[in-house]
C-alpha cells in the first residue's frame, strides 16, 4: 500500500480507512490519540513500516509545532 502522506489531514484519511476517527476537541489530545492509534495498527502489521514512520513523523512534527504555539501563549 503506498501513501503519499504530506499532513495531519494525509494521516487523519489513512486512520480513516481503518474507522478510526479521532476529534477529542483538543489539537495537542488529537494529535496524540493519532498516534497511539497508528501504534497499534503497526504493531497489528497492518501498515508497512515506511508508512508508519512518515505518520509519526508528521504527528511528531505537528505536535511539537502546537506545543511551541502554546507556550508562545502564555
Amino acid at each position: 500500500m503506498n501513501h503519499s502522506l504530506k499532513s495531519v489531514y494525509d494521516v487523519q484519511q489513512l486512520l480513516k480507512r481503518y474507522g478510526i476517527f479521532v476529534h477529542v476537541g483538543e489539537r495537542l489530545w488529537d494529535l496524540e490519540l493519532m498516534m497511539d492509534e497508528l501504534r497499534k495498527i503497526h504493531q497489528n502489521h497492518l501498515i508497512e513500516q515506511p508508512v508508519f514512520l512518515s505518520a509519526m513523523a508528521i504527528l511528531k512534527k505537528e505536535h511539537q509545532w502546537e506545543q511551541e504555539r502554546m507556550e508562545r501563549k502564555k
